[in-house]
């Protein structure tokens, strides 16, 4: 691992507002941390906290938290929170298989899957994140009625959650096969994440799906 791997670990130990591997503010995250009653927004697969940081930054009256294993993403992501002086921003270094060791039924408002891995192999479809063992996890956490929103470059995880979708209680809210040729993007905050914009320079074609669980 390199030196600057190292330093940037070492500062996630002290960083206030990342919690790794710690889930010691399960059912406190308003009341402990955020210091006030707000709707939770958790973006899974964060990377970098894109849409964790511009949703912050649209609207401040809701809480954020964004989840990655990848503690050099998590890094970048809370020094921009600092940078911006966001103070409704959190983020969580671990498995997202572990998300209802965080959260108790009905902390969390609505669920954001941004570009996230869409683990084309067929034997790693159990990785994808609509895959129904990770859909169970949601199911736990999030409020009756919750939102959870998916927006993806890949054909395959998009027909995927679809397909998936028609296997388990759900109903399926937004359908956008092609976000940007449907004027849709402004309508998702504008927002646009480090991958979108290297996707969108390769012609790749963006889809979005918003869905609640039943």
């Amino acid at each position: 691992m390199g030196k600057g791997k190292l330093i940037k670990f070492a500062e996630l130990e002290h960083n206030p507002i990342v919690f790794q591997k710690n889930p010691v503010l399960k059912g406190k995250w308003n009341s402990d941390f955020f210091k006030r009653e707000a709707p939770i927004i958790l973006e899974l697969a964060c990377g970098k906290g894109d849409y964790t940081l511009g949703m912050a930054r649209l609207f401040p009256e809701n809480n954020y938290i964004g989840m990655d294993i990848k503690g050099n993403r998590i890094w970048s992501a809370a020094r921009l929170a600092a940078v911006h002086q966001l103070s409704n921003v959190a983020f969580i270094r671990d498995q997202i298989d572990k998300l209802d060791e965080y959260f108790r039924p009905g902390d969390i408002d609505e669920i954001w899957i941004t570009f996230s891995d869409p683990f084309p192999r067929d034997g790693d479809a159990k990785r994808r994140l609509t895959h129904t063992k990770f859909l169970d996890v949601y199911r736990k956490v999030l409020k009756p009625g919750g939102l959870i929103h998916v927006k993806t470059d890949s054909d395959l995880l998009y027909q995927f959650t679809k397909e998936i979708l028609t296997e388990t209680p759900s109903e399926i809210i937004k359908d956008y096969p092609d976000v940007y040729a449907m004027g849709k993007n402004d309508e998702l905050y504008g927002i646009q994440t480090y991958y979108e914009q290297m996707h969108l320079k390769d012609n790749r074609t963006i889809k979005y799906l918003c869905f609640r669980l039943k």
